[in-house]
C-alpha cells in the first residue's frame, strides 16, 4: 500500500474526519495481524488495535507514544467508558496522578515497559480512540482535565522554550523570550535553572502535578511544540504555541487556531528557522493584550 500518511495529515489537519478515518481503515485492513503489538519494534511503531468493536468489552488502553499524545487522546477516555463494560488504562508513571481523575476508568497503571498488562478483550493504543470510537475532538473537547491552581502574580505567563530529544528543532534559543520577561510577570516550566528574569529562576520541578498547578495558576502559556501544550490545551489555559513552519500532523500551519485546543493560538514560523520573528510576534500580540486588559508593561 503507498504512504498514505499526507493524505491522513491533509484530511486531520483540514478537520475532515470522515476522510482520514477512512485512510486509517485502509491502513488497518492492510495490516498483518501477526505484527500487532510487535516487541521487536520501538512502542512508538507499534499498533495495537485489530478493528474490533469496543463496546460492551473489557478494553486496556496503552500509551505507546509520548506524554503529548496520551494528554492529546485523554479526552476520549470518559466517552470509551460510556461505551465499554471496563477502561483499564496503562500509562507513562509520570501522568498516573494527573489522569487518575478522569471519570469512568476502572483501573489506572503505570506503565512497565518489561512487565506490561496481559491483553484483555479489546487492546487498543490511546492514539487509536478516535478511530475506534470515530470522535472528533470537539465531541470532547478541553478542558477536560482540572487541578490546583498555583497561587502566582496577576498576569503570570509561564515559558516553555525546549522540546527535549525527539525533536531538537521544536526548541527555539531560551534569550528569545527574555523581553516577555519585561511585559509581564514570567515563570518557567523548563526542570533547569534559567537566566531569564522569572519568577522561579531555579526552574520548573519535573513532576507533572506541580506543572499541571503552575500552569493552571498561569494567566497564559507561551510555550513549544511539546507537552507542555497537551497539558495547557487540556486544562484549557490560554496558550500560544511557537511551531516550525512544517509543524506535527496535529497543527495546521495555515491556521492560527486548534481544533483539538480551542484556547491555543498558533504562532508558524514563516520560513525554516525563523524563531526570531515568532518570538517578535508574540511580544508585539502580549503587549497589545495588557493595553486590552489596561495593564502596563513592567
Amino acid at each position: 500500500m503507498p504512504d498514505l500518511m499526507p493524505d491522513w495529515t491533509q484530511a486531520m489537519r483540514a478537520e475532515r474526519y470522515d476522510a482520514a478515518w477512512a485512510i486509517a481503515d485502509a491502513v488497518l485492513r492492510s495490516r498483518d495481524p501477526q505484527t500487532r503489538d510487535d516487541p521487536t519494534r520501538p512502542y512508538h511503531e507499534r499498533w495495537v488495535w485489530d478493528g474490533e468493536p469496543v463496546d460492551g468489552r473489557d478494553v486496556l488502553v496503552r500509551c505507546y507514544h509520548g506524554l503529548g499524545d496520551t494528554l492529546q487522546f485523554a479526552r476520549f477516555l470518559t466517552p470509551l467508558a460510556q461505551r465499554a463494560a471496563s477502561v483499564t488504562l496503562e500509562t507513562q508513571g509520570r501522568l498516573v496522578p494527573l489522569l487518575r481523575q478522569i471519570p469512568g476508568l476502572s483501573r489506572i497503571v503505570s506503565m512497565d515497559p518489561a512487565s506490561p498488562l496481559p491483553r484483555r478483550d479489546c487492546d487498543i493504543e490511546i492514539t487509536e480512540l478516535d478511530l475506534a470510537l470515530r470522535l472528533p475532538p470537539s465531541a470532547a473537547s478541553a478542558p477536560y482535565l482540572t487541578t490546583t491552581r498555583a497561587i502566582l502574580p496577576e498576569g503570570t505567563v509561564a515559558l516553555c522554550h525546549g522540546a527535549g530529544e525527539w525533536d531538537l528543532s521544536r526548541s527555539i534559543p531560551p534569550e528569545l523570550l527574555a523581553p516577555l520577561c519585561g511585559a509581564a510577570p514570567c515563570i518557567t516550566l523548563m526542570p533547569e535553572e534559567t537566566t531569564l528574569d522569572v519568577l522561579n529562576p531555579r526552574g520548573c520541578p519535573l513532576d507533572i502535578m506541580t506543572t499541571a498547578s503552575l500552569i493552571a495558576g498561569s494567566s497564559l502559556i507561551v510555550t513549544v511544540d511539546t507537552m507542555v501544550a497537551h497539558l495547557a490545551g487540556a486544562l484549557g489555559v490560554p496558550t500560544w504555541l511557537m511551531l516550525k513552519t512544517e509543524p506535527d500532523w496535529r497543527w495546521a500551519p495555515d491556521r492560527k487556531t486548534s481544533a483539538w485546543y480551542p484556547n491555543t493560538r498558533l504562532y508558524v514560523q514563516s520560513r525554516p528557522g525563523d524563531w526570531p520573528s515568532v518570538a517578535e510576534q508574540i511580544l508585539r500580540d502580549l503587549d497589545a493584550r495588557n493595553r486590552r486588559n489596561g495593564k502596563v508593561t513592567q
